[in-house]
């Protein structure tokens, strides 16, 4: 995943994280506009998400900030 996903990632889950508690769960569809203005960034966070970690569509934001933060 490159580092600017990997900011926005972590960014968007300490801004759900802040605002609703560490209960709160999320998809990667959070770390991007309503629009799909950058096809190939969606597609590799998809990946990362779908068959780098097979993670369920909605996981919790803790869950997605660590493994981000890790470097998995």
């Amino acid at each position: 995943m490159r580092a600017t996903l990997r900011e926005k990632a972590v960014a968007v889950c300490d801004d759900k994280i802040a605002k609703k508690g560490e209960g709160v769960g999320l998809s990667f569809y959070a770390f991007f506009a309503n629009r799909n203005d950058d096809p190939a960034l969606l597609m590799e966070a998809a990946t990362w998400w779908i068959e780098t970690h097979e993670l369920d569509h909605f996981e919790k934001a803790v869950k997605i900030r660590a493994l981000v933060l890790s470097g998995q």
